[in-house]
């Protein structure tokens, strides 16, 4: 089993094919190349795991929003700084 950064060689992964731009694939070509991630896959792997996590916060600042009431613009900046939004 190699690991690399929180990309596990061993993990259970399934097999899509994408569409994307070719500066985008271009750039993620550049990361890999710099060492930022194992492979190409590991790259994407590793960018729609943190589009996830993003959804997942944003969902939960909302929730939370909803609960507390109207929050001041220093208030909602400070909350999306700490969860990384």
């Amino acid at each position: 089993m190699t690991v690399h950064g929180e990309y596990d060689d061993s993990m259970q992964r399934s097999r899509v094919t994408i569409t994307v731009r070719p500066e985008v694939l271009a750039a993620a070509g550049e990361a890999v190349a710099h060492g930022h991630a194992p492979s190409l896959s590991a790259w994407v792997d590793q960018a729609m795991e943190e589009k996830v996590r993003r959804q997942a916060l944003t969902a939960l600042l909302a929730e939370m929003r909803a609960e507390a009431g109207p929050v001041t613009s220093a208030e909602d900046e400070w909350a999306r700084q700490v969860l990384g939004l």
